[in-house]
């Protein structure tokens, strides 16, 4: 059979491993992790019959990254069961380049992290081989039951699949939904961090294999987090079965309308401080997909409640001219970067609205990619507040330049406590990324493959220009709605299945499909429930908000 790689290619015997064709490939990098077939990920032991074309697949990918995090999540729950016999282990939510992991039942401190540490440490030397096996969905169903695993047990018993992917070490069997690494020797690389009665499990960062990534204290961002478990916990929702059971139980109409009279009374929260601190401008930051177009209308509903009318001013209106734009090493315009926007021009026309000048503001054509000035000049009415929406709004190149006595600063993202099951989480990630599939396809006809080819690089935009100031804000708020990922398999499921699997976007679809088949189905009907100011409707449509201008 004729392997390929990049840039070389080679005769092997069938049933060779995929790491010995890389290797034989002169295709094995330091901290390869697994490979990439026509896009299937490969583990390294696994043996190949046919001719195909490997790429390895590292801490530096999304795919290699996950496969990391799943691998040592599974060396972490092996050492809690050491530890912790039969003890509820719920890995929580993403901190920074970690999880956080916490014993509902045990109140962890300092010397219990170290023992968790050192027992991780001591199977990773070990170097226990991952065995995988195929499952009956009976067999898996029934091994759960008996470890006590119960939220495993309702979500499988959901799956009308005949059959799973095990995996074990040490006589510990898992479900994990992805690939792993061939050993426990793999995922040297960790360290842990007490926090809040649990602990964060720290990964490396992206290229540096030799270290973990500083743990950074978000206090603000974790307090979103809490108030998201809270939520859960009034909505009696956790895991993805749960809802299953709500449908069944037809009790989902209500469970809609929780949520989102949740959502009313942290928008009315931020409008409340806003007016008792006397601010003029609202900055609403927030990552792609994140709804904050639709926060910033619901606020000015708000804020109306409190005698305050209110302007809304997007900062893509502040673009320079595309030909103006930076350039990336790829040769394209980077619209991400701060360098994107007219910063000067942006606070200028905030600075002079609130002095009560008559004010042109811009607006931008994406279509030609060029600044316009079609409007009249405008001004604050007595009362006013300016709402100004953009990625950049906790910038400090931005926030330097306006009255700092002025402004109020929010974080808006979609940050889910919903998990598959206690052990695997739903990445808020793939949340935004689904909601952006929908809408790119709603509203901009932009085909799914369009949105998954262009996430890497809003991701990176991301991380590089946005996440590292949402602790600047005053308040944050998490729009996401536990009841919105069935909704949104609704609308993306068909979408993502038509991704041919010759596309280069053919895997993150592939993911993204394997997740969707956990959750449950809902009737169509359901979407008359949704209220239309609901900040769900920015992305499957039907929001009244669409309707102002007219």
């Amino acid at each position: 059979m004729i392997i390929r790689s990049l840039n070389n290619q080679k005769e092997f015997p069938e049933g060779t491993t995929v790491r010995n064709c890389l290797v034989g490939l002169d295709a094995f990098p330091r901290g390869t992790l697994a490979a990439l077939s026509g896009g299937i990920v490969r583990e390294l032991n696994d043996p190949l019959r046919h001719d195909c074309t490997l790429t390895p697949l590292t801490l530096e990918h999304e795919e290699g990254r996950r496969i990391y995090e799943r691998s040592l999540r599974f060396v972490m729950l092996l050492a809690l069961r050491h530890l912790y016999p039969y003890k509820q282990v719920r890995i929580e939510y993403s901190v920074g380049y970690g999880v956080f992991v916490r014993l509902p039942e045990v109140e962890l401190h300092r010397q219990d992290i170290v023992r968790i540490e050192n027992e991780m440490r001591r199977i990773v030397e070990l170097d226990l081989e991952f065995t995988r096996k195929v499952w009956t969905r009976e067999d898996a169903i029934e091994y759960f039951r008996e470890a006590r695993q119960p939220d495993k047990v309702e979500l499988l018993s959901r799956r009308p699949v005949p059959t799973f992917t095990m995996y074990s070490i040490d006589g510990m069997w898992e479900y994990f939904y992805g690939a792993m690494t061939v050993s426990t020797g793999y995922v040297k690389v960790f360290t842990l961090f007490e926090l809040r009665g649990g602990f964060v499990l720290q990964l490396p960062a992206g290229s540096d294999f030799d270290h973990a990534a500083p743990y950074i204290y978000r206090p603000k961002h974790l307090e979103v987090f809490a108030q998201s478990a809270h939520w859960c916990e009034i909505l009696g929702v956790t895991n993805v079965s749960d809802v299953s059971i709500m449908i069944e139980h037809g009790s989902l109409r209500n469970f809609i309308r929780v949520n989102e009279a949740l959502h009313e009374t942290a928008i009315d929260d931020i409008a409340k401080k806003i007016h008792e601190q006397n601010k003029h401008v609202a900055l609403v930051a927030g990552p792609s997909a994140s709804g904050k177009t639709t926060f910033a209308a619901r606020l000015a509903v708000h804020l109306q409640m409190y005698g305050h009318p209110s302007r809304r001013i997007s900062m893509d209106d502040f673009f320079i001219n595309r030909e103006d734009l930076p350039v990336q090493l790829d040769g394209t315009r980077d619209f991400e970067t701060i360098e994107a926007l007219d910063v000067k021009l942006l606070a200028d026309s905030i600075t002079g609205l609130l002095n009560g000048e008559e004010v042109f503001m811009p607006g931008y054509d994406f279509e030609s990619g060029e600044k316009d000035y079609l409007t009249p000049p405008t001004h604050l009415e007595p009362g006013e507040i300016i709402i100004l929406e953009g990625i950049h709004g906790l910038n400090p190149k931005i926030i330097e330049m306006l009255p700092a006595d002025e402004i109020y600063r929010i974080f808006a993202s979609a940050l889910t406590c919903l998990n598959l099951d206690d052990h695997n989480r739903i990445r808020t990630t793939d949340v935004r990324l689904l909601r952006r599939i929908v809408r790119d396809q709603q509203f901009r006809g932009y085909p799914p493959e369009g949105t998954l080819g262009m996430w890497p690089s809003v991701r990176r935009g991301e991380e590089k220009y946005i996440f590292k100031y949402q602790e600047n804000a005053d308040s944050m708020f998490n729009t996401a709605l536990h009841y919105e990922l069935p909704i949104l398999k609704l609308f993306a499921y068909k979408l993502l299945k038509d991704v041919p699997a010759d596309s280069a976007n053919y895997l993150l679809a592939r993911r993204l499909i394997k997740a969707l088949n956990y959750l449950p189905d809902v009737d169509p009907s359901l979407l008359d429930e949704i209220p239309p100011l609901s900040l769900l409707r920015e992305f499957i449509g039907g929001s009244t908000f669409e309707h102002d201008e007219e």
